[in-house]
């Protein structure tokens, strides 16, 4: 299982084993991860599981569509490196994966 490595936004980290097919924020939020809220449960419709994917990892996940490219413009806070943790899906080559919390969700 690939290894993702969650930093709350005062450092704390937390390394869990996400399975792969799964989404990011599914790997999050079955693991209890403080930060990852995921309100509407993977529908790209709230912006609570946003993110910011570690600059050396940005190639490796997919491509923001068009629905994430939206919602991402009403989060606060964002960066160029901001996710949507539920678009984003576990698979082998991320194995590794850094994504970081912002300090709120709202």
């Amino acid at each position: 299982m690939p290894k993702i490595h969650f930093i709350e936004h005062n450092g704390k980290e937390h390394v869990i084993d996400a399975e792969a097919g799964k989404t990011v924020m599914q790997a999050a939020t079955e693991n209890l991860v403080p930060g990852i809220i995921g309100d509407c449960g993977g529908a790209c419709s709230c912006a609570t599981c946003h993110c910011y994917v570690d600059p050396a990892w940005a190639d490796k996940v997919d491509a923001r569509n068009e629905t994430e490219e939206i919602m991402l413009d009403g989060v606060m806070n964002t960066e160029s490196n901001s996710r949507l943790s539920c678009q984003i899906t576990v698979k082998a080559e991320l194995d590794g994966l850094v994504v970081r919390m912002p300090a709120s969700q709202f």
